[in-house]
Formats: structure tokens, C-alpha cells, sequence
């Protein structure tokens, strides 16, 4: 049962992501923001510390001249996160994600 709910969860994370991969060219860099929180609270209150901490860092860059590009790289890394359950699959992805931005 529990993992009936955990799959309905990453579904909804899943399509949600996918909404801002497609609209992010358009959205203001506060509503990417807004966008990106919604994820980290959704993923907080799911215990899915991967895919929070990539989008507490996906909402910070929002705001920071050159968002369209830090968005784009951290939308990257989504799926990667959605399947991710080991605090060294973070420390990765977010190294990675580092890597992309440098």
C-alpha cells in the first residue's frame, strides 16, 4: 500500500516537473520559484530528501541572473532525483549538477 502512494506521489512530482520543462522559457523567474517550492514541500512531506534538496537548490538559482540556464540543468537531474533514496544519490546529483553550471 505504502508504495502504491509513494508511485501516485512521484507520478504527480513527475507531471509536475514535466509542466515546468515545457513552460519554463515562459515563466518569470518568481514563478519558477514558486514552482520549484511547491516541489520541495511536496517532496518534504513525502520524505523524498533527494528531490527536495535539488529543488530547494533548483528555487534559489530561479532567481539568479542566468536562471533559464540553471533551470534547464537542474530539470536535468529530475528524473535522476524521482528515483533517488540514498544521501549519496544527492551528494551526486547535486555535485553534478555543480559541474554543469561551472
Amino acid at each position: 500500500m505504502a508504495t502504491d502512494s509513494i508511485k501516485l506521489v512521484r507520478g504527480q512530482l513527475g507531471e509536475r516537473i514535466a509542466n515546468i520543462q515545457r513552460t519554463a522559457a515562459r515563466l518569470s523567474p518568481l514563478d519558477v520559484y514558486q514552482r520549484m517550492d511547491e516541489i520541495r514541500e511536496m517532496a518534504a512531506a513525502n520524505g523524498m530528501a533527494v528531490l527536495e534538496r535539488l529543488a530547494q537548490c533548483s528555487a534559489q538559482l530561479a532567481l539568479l541572473p542566468g536562471h533559464r540556464v540553471a533551470t534547464a540543468s537542474c530539470l536535468e537531474h529530475f528524473g535522476e532525483a524521482l528515483d533517488s533514496e540514498s544521501p549519496a544519490d544527492c551528494q551526486t546529483i547535486l555535485a553534478a549538477l555543480a559541474v554543469r553550471l561551472h
